[in-house]
C-alpha cells in the first residue's frame, strides 16, 4: 500500500505505453514462438506467417492512418505515451526493421533445420539439366501464357500495381544497340491466381513463383538482353473511408470503396536483398513517392505468408512436424443423448472453445430451423467462415417460415467483402438483414431464440466472447453461454429490438451495453474494489482481453492499484498500462500468452469483498470498444460456471511455459519454471482436462 503523500501525475506520459509500439512489442511475441525450439518445426514456419500476416495489416492500417495524419499536418501528441504522428513512424521504422531482419534469420534457419527433413525450397540453379529441362517446359505450358510484361516509357506510364502483389522489374537492354548502351524497364507482375510454389517432380524440393519467373524472364524480352531484375512488394493504405452520413444504401458504399482499397497510397516498399539494381531501387522510390526508411531490403523470399499454404502441403508427409492433433470435446454442460435445447431448459451451458466444440452454437441454430415450434431467430454476425453452416441454417429457418433476423457487420475490416456477399444470401433466403448502426461496428456476439410450446414462449439466448465462425473457434480460445434465464430472453429482445427499429436505448436487467455503459460499470466495478479494499484489505482484480489502451480506465486500474488493491491483468496484444511503477502500478502485473491458440476470450474478475463478480465480454478495454462499437459485457451468476471460468484465470496466471510478464520498461520477458515448479503450458491442461471429462464419462 502506498503510504508517501506525494501527489502523482496519472498523466505523465513515461507511465504508458504507445499503441503502436506495444503492438509491435506483441508481434514480437509471435515471431518469438518461431525460435521456440520447443514448437514443432512446420508449427514454428506458421508463426512466421502469422507475424508476416499481422505486419501487413498494420501497415496497411495502422502505419497507413499515421501517415495521413502526418501529410494533414496534425502534429498533437496521442494521449498516453505523448509521441507525435511523425514520432510514431521514426520509432516504428526503427523498431519493425530490427523485427524484419530477425524474421529472416528464423526463416534461413527453419529452412537448414527443414532440409535435415529431407525437405527443402531451392532456386532454379540447384537443378540437374534433367530437372531444369522439365521445368522449363513447366513455365512455357503454364505459367508463360499467363504473365504480362508491362514496359515503361512515354507511352506506358508505371502502372498501378495492386496492394501486396509482387513485381519484378527487369532493366533491358537492346541486343542490336548495344553501341549506345540505352535500357529500357518493364514490369512483371506474379499472377494472383498461380500457385505460390511448385513442386520438382520425384523430390521434396519446392520453387517459389518468382524465382522461375526470375530463372526464364528473357523469354518475355526476346530482342533485348535483361540486365537486372529487382523483385518487390508495395503494401498500400487499405482502410476505407466509408461515408455513413451521406450513403443512402451502406451495401452499395462498402461495394464501392471495397474496389478502391487495392490502389490506396504506398506506405511501404519490400525489395528482396539478393535481386535488385540500385537505379531500379531509386526509381520505385521516387514513383511510389516512399520515404527511405519505409523501404525494407530483405534477406530471402517477399511476402512469407507463403507459408501458411506451404504449412497445409509439407505436413501432409512430416506429421512429426506439426502439433499432436487435438479434438475439441463435447461440452461438460450437455449430457450425452441431450440435445442442446434439453439441456438449456436445465442448467445454464458454458462453452469453452477450443478445448469444446463449438459444434452446440451450430445445432443451437440448425435445430431451431427445423423445429416447428420456433418462432424467431435473431443472431449478430462479425466474421464468419467460408462455407459457414450457422449461415445455412439462418437460410434454412427463413425457407422454413421463421421470422429471422440477422445484423451483417459490413464494416468489419477485411471482411467486408464476404459480408457483403453474406447479405446478399441472405436477403435473398428472405431473412431480416439489417447492417448495424450508424458510425458504428456492431461487435457483439448474441443470438436468440423465441420458441412457443404448450402455449409458452421460451428464449433461448447465446452470449459469447467470440464470432460465430466455425473455422476459427478451432483455434481462437472463446467463451460463452446458452441460458434460457427470463431476463436475459427479455435482454435479448430489448437488444434486437434496439437494432432493428427506432427506439431509446433500453434498460437492461442483466447485459451492459457500449458504447453506453460498458465503461461506466468498469470504472464503477473497480471504485466498489477500492472501497472495500480500503475497509478489508481483500481488493482483487483480474482481468484478461486481447487489448487495453482505454486511457480512463488504465488510470483506474492505477488509482485502485495505488490503495493496495492486488491486479492481475493478461493481455495478449497491445497494452498501454505499464505495471511495477513505484507509487503507480506496482500492485499491477501484466501477462501475455501467445500458443498454439490464439487467447481471444474477455474476462473480468471482481472479489467483490468475497462476493465474487465475474463478467464475460465481446469488448476489450480498448477506447474503440467502448465508445465505437456496440458490445455487450455479461454476468456469470451459476456457481459452476464461475468456478471453470477462475481455474482459467488461475493456470493463465500460473503458465510458465508460454507467457511472458511486462516489466516496468514496457518490455517482456519469458516467465520461467523455477526450480521446484513443474511446467505449466496453460492450453495444453486445459485440453487434457476436456478429454479427461469424455474419459470419465464413459
Amino acid at each position: 500500500m502506498i503510504t508517501t503523500n506525494k501527489l502523482i501525475d496519472l498523466d505523465n506520459p513515461m507511465y504508458y505505453n504507445n499503441r503502436e509500439l506495444s503492438w509491435l512489442a506483441f508481434n514480437k511475441r509471435v515471431l518469438d514462438e518461431a525460435f521456440d525450439t520447443r514448437n514443432p518445426l512446420l508449427e514454428r514456419f506458421k508463426f512466421v506467417a502469422i507475424f508476416s500476416s499481422n505486419l501487413d495489416e498494420f501497415f496497411m492500417v495502422r502505419v497507413a492512418g499515421l501517415k495521413d495524419q502526418v501529410k494533414a499536418g496534425f502534429k498533437k501528441p496521442e494521449n498516453k505515451a505523448g509521441l507525435t504522428p511523425k514520432q510514431q513512424l521514426d520509432k516504428i521504422s526503427k523498431e519493425n526493421h530490427l523485427l524484419v531482419k530477425d524474421q529472416y534469420t528464423v526463416y534461413r534457419r527453419l529452412l537448414s533445420e527443414l532440409a535435415e527433413e529431407n525437405t527443402s525450397v531451392i532456386t532454379a540453379e540447384n537443378l540437374t539439366a534433367e530437372q531444369n529441362a522439365g521445368l522449363e517446359e513447366y513455365f512455357d505450358e503454364h505459367i508463360f501464357p499467363v504473365l504480362t510484361p508491362m514496359a515503361i516509357d512515354a507511352y506506358h506510364p508505371f502502372p498501378i500495381l495492386s496492394n501486396k502483389s509482387i513485381n519484378i522489374a527487369v532493366e533491358l537492354e537492346d541486343m542490336y544497340d548495344r553501341e549506345h548502351k540505352t535500357t529500357k524497364n518493364a514490369i512483371v507482375q506474379l499472377p494472383a491466381l498461380l500457385d505460390r510454389y511448385t513442386r520438382v517432380p520425384g523430390t521434396n524440393k519446392y520453387i517459389l513463383l518468382e524465382d522461375i519467373i526470375s530463372h526464364y524472364i528473357h523469354k518475355l524480352f526476346k530482342g533485348y538482353h535483361v540486365r537486372s531484375i529487382t523483385e518487390f512488394r508495395i503494401t498500400r493504405n487499405a482502410d476505407m473511408t466509408i461515408h455513413e452520413e451521406g450513403a443512402r444504401d451502406l451495401l452499395r458504399e462498402i461495394e464501392k470503396e471495397l474496389k478502391k482499397r487495392k490502389w490506396g497510397a504506398a506506405v511501404r516498399l519490400e525489395v528482396r536483398a539478393d535481386k535488385y539494381d540500385e537505379t531500379i531501387v531509386s526509381f520505385l522510390l521516387y514513383v511510389l513517392e516512399i520515404h527511405q526508411k519505409d523501404m525494407y531490403m530483405v534477406d530471402g523470399p517477399l511476402d512469407l505468408t507463403y507459408l501458411f499454404d506451404f504449412y497445409k502441403k509439407v505436413q501432409i508427409e512430416n506429421e512429426h512436424l506439426i502439433y499432436e492433433t487435438r479434438m475439441p470435446q463435447p461440452p461438460k454442460d450437455i449430457l450425452q443423448n441431450e440435445t442442446v435445447f434439453e439441456a438449456a431448459e436445465k442448467r445454464d451451458i458454458f462453452l469453452h472453445h477450443p478445448y469444446e466444440s463449438f459444434g452446440p452454437v451450430v445445432d443451437l441454430v440448425e435445430d431451431a430451423a427445423e423445429d416447428p415450434d420456433v418462432l424467431a431467430i435473431k443472431q449478430t454476425l462479425y466474421r464468419v467462415s467460408g462455407n459457414s453452416p450457422i449461415i445455412k441454417g439462418l437460410k434454412q429457418a427463413a425457407e422454413n417460415g421463421k421470422q429471422v433476423t440477422v445484423l451483417v457487420e459490413l464494416k468489419a475490416r477485411f471482411d467486408e467483402e464476404q459480408n457483403v456477399l453474406w447479405a446478399k444470401e441472405l436477403e435473398k433466403a428472405g431473412c431480416h438483414v439489417i447492417y448495424g448502426m450508424n458510425s458504428l461496428k456492431t461487435h457483439s456476439k448474441i443470438t436468440l431464440i423465441v420458441r412457443k410450446r404448450l402455449e409458452k414462449i421460451e428464449r433461448f439466448v447465446h452470449l459469447g466472447t467470440g464470432n460465430y465462425n466455425d473455422s476459427t473457434a478451432k483455434s481462437y480460445t472463446d467463451m460463452g453461454i446458452i441460458t434460457t434465464k427470463r431476463k436475459f430472453g427479455i435482454d435479448a429482445t430489448h437488444f434486437f429490438n434496439y437494432l432493428s427499429g427506432f427506439t431509446e436505448k433500453p434498460d437492461f436487467n442483466h447485459i451492459s451495453m457500449a458504447p453506453f455503459d460498458i465503461e461506466e460499470d468498469f470504472i464503477r466495478y473497480m471504485d466498489q474494489e477500492i472501497s472495500f479494499h480500503k475497509k478489508k484489505e481483500n481488493g482483487r482484480i483480474i482481468a484478461k482481453m486481447n487489448s487495453l489502451t482505454d486511457k480512463d480506465l488504465i488510470k483506474k486500474f492505477y488509482e485502485a492499484s495505488q490503495v493496495g488493491v492486488k491486479i492481475d491483468l493478461i493481455v495478449r496484444g497491445i497494452c498501454c498500462l505499464k505495471p511495477g511503477i513505484e507509487g503507480v502500478s506496482e500492485n499491477i502485473r501484466v501477462r501475455s500468452i501467445v500458443g498454439r491458440f490464439l487467447e481471444h476470450s474477455r474476462i473480468f474478475y471482481f472479489n467483490s469483498d468475497g462476493d465474487e463478480r465475474i463478467f464475460l465480454s465481446s469488448a476489450d478495454m480498448m477506447t474503440r470498444n467502448m465508445q465505437k462499437r456496440v458490445e455487450l459485457l455479461f454476468p456469470i451468476y451459476e456457481g459452476h460456471v464461475k468456478d471453470r471460468i477462475k481455474e482459467v484465470l488461475t493456470l493463465s496466471l500460473e503458465d510458465n511455459m508460454k507467457s511472458r510478464e511486462q516489466s516496468s520498461d514496457g518490455t517482456y520477458h519469458y516467465v520461467k519454471a523455477k526450480d521446484e515448479e513443474s511446467e505449466v503450458d496453460s492450453q495444453m491442461i486445459l485440453f487434457e482436462k476436456a478429454y479427461q471429462v469424455l474419459e470419465d464419462e464413459e
